[in-house]
């Protein structure tokens, strides 16, 4: 059987990072996007002929074109598409934050979102293929300082269904998971580069990893072509719903 190929968005960190070497284990190919080359490079070497690296911000709509139909024979026919990618502004409150960091969470996780799957969805129809959408608990529980980026994510939640309502009858399967707590870099980005702040938010509290969630990515992906997961909601088993309550160990 010929090798299947997956287009995974934001490759060179966290969850995008993991599920590269999780398809790429299980024998897919795998094409990896994200905005460090040096990153991207490193993976490639971990790889091998597995993986295609192409460098990327989701924000330049036209290099999103030009990546899309340049690329090599053996990767060109895409089984799947993980739209890993995405950023969330700073947590100051909306009357109190930049404007620039929520223009560009916006432009990553909904404008550039919306652009790649466009442009795939044709190859995906072909093929009978598979969207899965990496949305989050944000887009539906809120919290003080998420308006963008839970904003941003119930974008992705509804794009999921409605795009899944317009692909009915092609066979191709469209997912949106939602994960809570995962310790990857995006907390880190998110406050500036703040270790302590990251490591704080995670002491004692078991989160999820970028491992686990890549295994979930991969077990939608593996299910009967008959089968498809709406929409899958995760959780650490510390973090409840009720506001967002943590239960941190002694």
């Amino acid at each position: 059987m010929t090798a299947k190929t997956v287009f995974i968005t934001g490759t060179t960190a966290g969850i995008g990072e993991a599920a590269a070497r999780r398809f790429a284990r299980d024998g897919w190919k795998v094409i990896g996007t994200g905005r460090r080359r040096e990153r991207l490079q490193g993976l490639a070497g971990e790889l091998g002929e597995a993986f295609h690296p192409v460098v990327l911000d989701m924000r330049d709509l036209a290099a999103i074109g030009a990546a899309t139909g340049d690329l090599p024979e053996r990767f060109r026919d895409v089984d799947l598409l993980i739209n890993n990618a995405g950023l969330a502004p700073p947590l100051d409150t909306m009357q109190d934050s930049a404007l620039e960091p929520s223009l560009q969470a916006i432009e990553t996780n909904i404008t550039g979102l919306v652009a790649l799957t466009r442009k795939l969805l044709p190859g995906l129809i072909a093929r009978r293929g598979a969207v899965i959408n990496l949305s989050s608990v944000a887009a539906t529980y809120p919290y003080r300082g998420g308006a963008v980026y839970g904003g941003t994510k119930a974008f992705v939640r509804q794009f999921s269904l409605d795009l899944r309502a317009d692909l009915h009858g092609t066979g191709v399967r469209v997912t949106s998971i939602e994960p809570g707590m995962i310790e990857t870099e995006f907390t880190l980005v998110r406050n500036g580069g703040d270790k302590a702040a990251s490591d704080a938010l995670y002491a004692g509290m078991n989160p999820m990893t970028a491992g686990d969630t890549a295994d979930v990515l991969h077990w939608v992906a593996s299910l009967p072509p008959h089968v498809n997961v709406n929409a899958l909601e995760l959780m650490p088993v510390n973090q409840s719903f009720a506001g967002f309550a943590v239960a941190r160990e002694e």
